[in-house]
């Protein structure tokens, strides 16, 4: 297994280090791109950062009715949060519920993700009835 060694100053290095070939490029199936993960945990290991080639995905199986169903579901709510969070007439009261629900049980503790759950309830009271 090879080692690296970094330098001073450098203390962990995290995420995709090489861009990915777009989609119909040129040979963009051999394409692969270098992935590095650095965990944080109390060990006795001393070899906390990995270097991973991720290689192209293909799918085996066709997109299942539940996966798209939750797809529709997935971009319908991200469109709403977009649209609720620049949407001045909602923001005041929006960012007052937040903060009022915030610190209790079950409370959501950033805004984008109370107006995940708030966007989602709506979606699905929606279209489930």
């Amino acid at each position: 297994m090879a080692k690296v060694k970094w330098a001073e100053g450098i203390e962990y290095v995290s995420g995709l280090l090489s861009k990915r070939p777009k989609a119909g490029k040129m040979h963009s199936d051999h394409g692969c791109a270098l992935l590095a993960t650095h965990r944080v945990a109390a060990t006795t290991n001393p070899v906390c950062t990995r270097l991973y080639m991720v290689g192209p995905y293909k799918r085996s199986t066709p997109v299942g009715a539940r996966e798209a169903q939750a797809r529709t579901r997935f971009a319908a709510v991200a469109r709403a949060v977009n649209t609720r969070k620049n949407d001045l007439m909602n923001m005041t009261t929006d960012q007052a519920n937040f903060l009022a629900q915030k610190d209790l049980a079950g409370g959501k503790k950033t805004y984008k993700a109370y107006l995940w759950s708030i966007c989602g309830d709506a979606y699905d009271a929606e279209h489930n009835g």
